[in-house]
């Protein structure tokens, strides 16, 4: 079994919200097949912890918009790894150091990688360099 169209949706939805907020390497991981309780990693990166927060921030916001709010928040005073919990979708929005230190994506490597469909988000957000975000 795979992620479903609406796990897929919402990871989109927050994968482009954190790139109008300039974040930075996003990923999204299909964990549907080793977890019984979620669908998908959505991991995104930021040099700050300010941008840590303005990210979730974003994606809070863009969720909230078609009425969803995470079940959980984590790590938000500290604004070095923030975990919202969809349910069907857990976006990671961590500091680049400890994104580096945790690996998730090296955990997670053996799953497949959920396609965010970014490229045109890239061209209507200019100070984000392609380079910024890798390809889900």
């Amino acid at each position: 079994m795979s992620a479903t169209e609406q796990s897929i949706g919402i990871a989109r939805t927050a994968a482009h919200a954190a790139v109008d907020k300039i974040a930075q390497d996003i990923v999204a991981i299909d964990v549907s097949e080793r977890l019984a309780i979620t669908d998908i990693f959505v991991i995104a990166s930021a040099p700050s912890e300010r941008q840590v927060n303005a990210i979730v921030d974003g994606i809070e916001e863009e969720l909230s918009k078609q009425g969803l709010k995470p079940v959980r928040r984590e790590g938000r005073s500290e604004g070095r790894w923030v975990l919202l919990d969809y349910v069907e979708v857990v976006v990671h929005v961590q500091h680049e150091e400890d994104r580096v230190f945790y690996a998730l994506d090296r955990l997670w490597k053996d799953c497949p990688s959920v396609d965010l469909q970014l490229e045109g988000a890239l061209q209507s957000s200019p100070q984000v360099a392609a380079s910024d975000v890798v390809p889900g």
